[in-house]
């Protein structure tokens, strides 16, 4: 029997079933509309954005960075292009491995490759690392050939930072190297990120650190279409970059190595200053160290090497090492004595050649001369019984607030960083300094030895310059300046840099002349009367002699029975020319003795290159290096005629 179908019921559940598809299609449509809409409209601008982004890629253009001259124009810092070979970790499945193969296509040294782990170590993994710089054309076109092999390897052409003179003036010029995590976080505070896109390294010390911001110059960028493999195809636009300002120091190069070579292989330092302006003139601190080793970030070699130096060749002496300033603090306590109204100049103090306070026997050089001492004479023959009794009249609170504006244990704000303050004593620095209570108290037999700057005092050879720049400058300070000008590299329109206005400190002519006269005696008639003779000019100084360990009230000093860095330290402080001055100096021999001995003939070979245009004879450089010349030997050399650099000393 054949069943009947409802044809009702069929069309029914079939409009049903068009309806609900209908519906879904309409929706379907619908949602492509309202898609359509959001894409076209709402987020129209951001899509072309990315739509733009991946047709271009935006570059940045890394700037010259600026040189660094000498007062005269030499170059002390400057820039090469060189190619890179640079590695990306994070492309590469392993990098050891591919260290490897590399080193099969370009030579690789043990040394390129401890620097590239260390880097590596102190970089996030997506930072392309250098693993060899400098690459000749050769090594350029193998690796190119291999490129392929090779996937997060590739070749950039890059600037590199040039010191031509190596270790001269390192602590001066100071170096580049990688910016770190620190220095990174620190850009980012200071919304300076976008300048340094595709920068990698940063000033680190002396003037390339301080004078960052000028010599850094600002980052360009470039607009580039590329292919959807991402290769170039052409330059939409640039805004190019704009190099770095030359900075042009006070410094005289030519004085500086002069300076650096009568040092010798000793350690010590010695700052000049022009005392009418604060211009720096030299600023030497030995031994130094050389500062390409760090531009493209230094091996743990010669990191050791440096760091673990007894030495110390990375320690500024010049604004970081302190010393006692022993019988160079002597002038500044006689002004100190007469601008107080503590002693009058013609006041006469008997030397017996030790001085008694507390029972306590404070002695004085075996060749001291002693007797009736007024102030010139204290001043010419180093007389310490004046000054121990002169400690004891004033006091050590009279004596740091006279001392403290001259510049003793202050910051001088000198245009690099990280000097240090030293000690300046006082009972306020004692209470704050010590935490026990009886280590707190001030005892009287401490201020005795202060006059003859040795106790708590401890000062920078720089502030002890700036002391001398000032006595010498009647009264007047003025701030020691290194960067004395910057210049546009486009317009070449030099623009000086103002230094802060010079403070008289209020000295009464008279007692200013008393002291300088008594510091001129000190080189016609007194400790260093040997080494200025025959000078062609006058000038005024000091000696000093600083204990570099203590002694016992019965010990006696015998530096042939001291290890040679137990033995004190010689120390000169100077002027000249005497009665107009246009330069002084700080200078400091570690241990080396007697202050006529190693540091005043340093400080008459540097005066007569500055005021006369001399450079020392060969036999002469090489005995001051020695510590075994006074006055000059040989034939002088004129300054402006000899070949730069002037030519090694004999050893």
């Amino acid at each position: 029997m054949t069943e009947l179908r409802n044809v009702e019921i069929d069309l029914a559940r079939f409009r049903l079933r068009v309806f609900v598809m209908s519906l879904v299609v309409i929706s379907c449509f619908l949602l492509l509309a309202v898609r359509l809409v959001y894409l076209q409209i709402w987020r129209h601008d951001d899509l072309r954005a990315q739509a733009e982004s991946n047709r271009t890629s935006i570059v940045p253009i890394v700037p010259n960075r600026g040189l660094i001259l000498d007062r005269n124009g030499v170059v002390l810092a400057t820039n090469y292009s060189a190619y890179t070979l640079e590695l990306t970790p994070s492309k590469s499945i392993n990098v050891e491995q591919t260290l490897d193969d590399l080193a099969k296509v370009v030579d690789i040294t043990p040394r390129d490759r401890r620097r590239f782990k260390k880097l590596m170590d102190e970089s996030k993994s997506f930072e392309s690392l250098p693993v060899r710089s400098r690459l000749t054309e050769t090594e350029v076109a193998r690796f190119a050939a291999q490129r392929f092999r090779f996937p997060g390897v590739e070749i950039k052409a890059r600037l590199f930072r040039n010191y031509p003179y190596g270790e001269l003036a390192s602590h001066v010029v100071g170096y580049i190297g990688r910016i770190n995590q620190a220095e990174k976080a620190k850009i980012e505070d200071n919304d300076d990120q976008a300048n340094y896109r595709g920068t990698e390294y940063i000033g680190k010390l002396g003037v390339e650190q301080s004078y960052e911001s000028t010599l850094h110059g600002t980052t360009g960028v470039e607009q580039i279409e590329t292919s959807a493999g991402g290769r170039a195809v052409r330059k939409l636009a640039s805004n190019p970059a704009s190099p770095g300002n030359v900075v042009i120091l006070s410094i005289d190069i030519k004085l500086q190595k002069l300076i650096e070579d009568m040092f010798g292989e000793r350690r010590g330092a010695l700052v000049a200053i022009d005392p009418k302006t604060g211009e720096v003139l030299a600023f030497v601190s030995k031994p130094t160290f050389d500062s390409n080793l760090f531009v493209e970030g230094i091996d743990q070699e010669n990191w050791q090497s440096l760091n673990e130096s007894p030495d110390k060749p990375l320690l500024n002496r010049a604004s970081r090492g302190t010393y006692p300033p022993g019988s160079t603090y002597k002038p500044f306590m006689g002004l100190a004595a007469l601008e107080t109204g503590t002693r009058a100049a013609t006041t006469i103090i008997n030397d017996p050649g030790f001085y008694m306070f507390g029972g306590h026997r404070f002695g004085s050089p075996e060749n001291e001369r002693g007797g009736p001492m007024d102030m010139h004479r204290s001043i010419v023959e180093s007389s310490n019984a004046y000054y121990y009794s002169l400690a004891n009249e004033m006091g050590v609170d009279a004596m740091h607030d006279f001392m403290a504006p001259l510049g003793f244990g202050q910051l001088t704000g000198i245009d690099i960083q990280g000097e240090v303050r030293g000690v300046l004593p006082s009972e306020a620095w004692k209470r704050k300094y010590y935490k026990r209570p009886d280590q707190q108290k001030w005892y009287a037999g401490e201020t005795i030895s202060l006059g003859i700057g040795q106790g708590y005092n401890s000062f920078t050879m720089l502030q002890l310059a700036q002391a001398t720049a000032t006595l010498a400058n009647n009264g007047v300070k003025h701030k020691p300046q290194l960067v004395v000008a910057t210049q546009d590299v486009s317009t070449r329109v030099r623009v000086p840099v103002a230094n802060e206005p010079p403070v008289d400190l209020g000295f009464k002519p008279e007692n200013i002349a008393i002291i300088r006269k008594a510091m001129v005696g000190v080189t016609l008639a007194g400790t260093s009367a040997k080494v200025f003779a025959g000078a062609g000019y006058t000038s005024g100084g000091k000696t000093g002699t600083a204990q570099a360990v203590g002694l016992s009230q019965k010990e006696k000093y015998n530096a042939a029975k001291m290890e040679e860095r137990q033995r004190d330290h010689s120390l000169y402080v100077a002027f000249a020319p005497a009665e107009d001055p246009k330069i002084a100096l700080a200078v400091i021999v570690e241990n080396a003795g007697f202050g006529s001995a190693s540091a005043a003939p340093i400080a008459r070979r540097a005066f007569d290159y500055w005021l006369l245009g001399q450079y020392p004879s060969e036999e002469d450089l090489a005995a001051v290096s020695k510590g075994l010349a006074t006055v000059p030997t040989g034939t002088p050399r004129v300054a402006a005629e000899l070949p730069w650099p002037p030519p090694p000393i004999a050893r």
